[in-house]
């Protein structure tokens, strides 16, 4: 009897044991899966990091007085006041009036027509007059923004001479400024912009179809 029991002990002990152990093998192993979660997070995390930083990278700020045409075109590019004075010019004489009242001047510049047909605006020529569903929205200082039917531009439908005036009665602007549009046509000023600093081309066709 005493022989017994001992041997019902030491099985009892064995298998204390063996749970023990294998108790201790499950919880490194769940520690090392949780560690690997973690480092698998982090990575992830890091590497978010890193594409979100190459894409902010990737926009250059803006020189000063730099003006960046962008949108739909072939050849997106930029130009500076010192590359528009290079540039054939154009003069107008304009009337307008503003918070400051009527205003009466001479500018001399580029014609806006001219630096976005360098950039190639990628219209629809399997439509009859394609062009015609473009528009360029132009930003000056403080995120001022206003917007351009392309017909108002395309002197083969309008007689405006919109300009990237280089200098207002005969005074040059300012390089790190940038040029000031200039719209004749107009009898406000709200889209004179001034200090531009970028010339979006678009076409309405997306807007417009996604809101049938």
């Amino acid at each position: 009897m005493t022989c017994g029991r001992q041997n019902q002990r030491r099985a009892g002990l064995a298998l204390a044991a063996a749970a023990l152990l294998l108790a201790g093998c499950g919880q490194s192993a769940d520690t090392k899966g949780a560690g690997g979660a973690k480092d698998g997070a982090k990575d992830g995390a890091a590497a978010g990091a890193s594409a979100s930083a190459s894409a902010k990278a990737s926009v250059a700020p803006l020189g000063p007085g730099e003006v960046r045409v962008r949108g739909e075109v072939a050849r997106p590019y930029s130009v500076t006041l010192a590359d528009l004075r290079k540039l054939p010019q154009a003069s107008v004489e304009v009337e307008f009036t503003s918070a400051k009242g009527a205003q009466r001047h001479t500018y001399q510049g580029v014609l806006l027509h001219d630096v976005l047909k360098t950039a190639e605006p990628r219209f629809d020529g399997a439509k009859k007059n394609g062009q015609l569903r473009g528009f360029v929205s132009a930003t000056g200082g403080g995120d001022y923004r206003a917007v351009f039917a392309w017909a108002e531009i395309d002197p083969g439908f309008a007689k405006s001479r919109v300009l990237l005036a280089v200098s207002e009665d005969g005074v040059a602007f300012d390089d790190a400024a940038g040029p000031r549009l200039v719209v004749p046509q107009d009898t406000k000023g709200g889209r004179y912009v001034s200090e531009l600093n970028q010339l979006w081309v678009g076409v309405v066709d997306p807007v417009v179809d996604g809101a049938k």
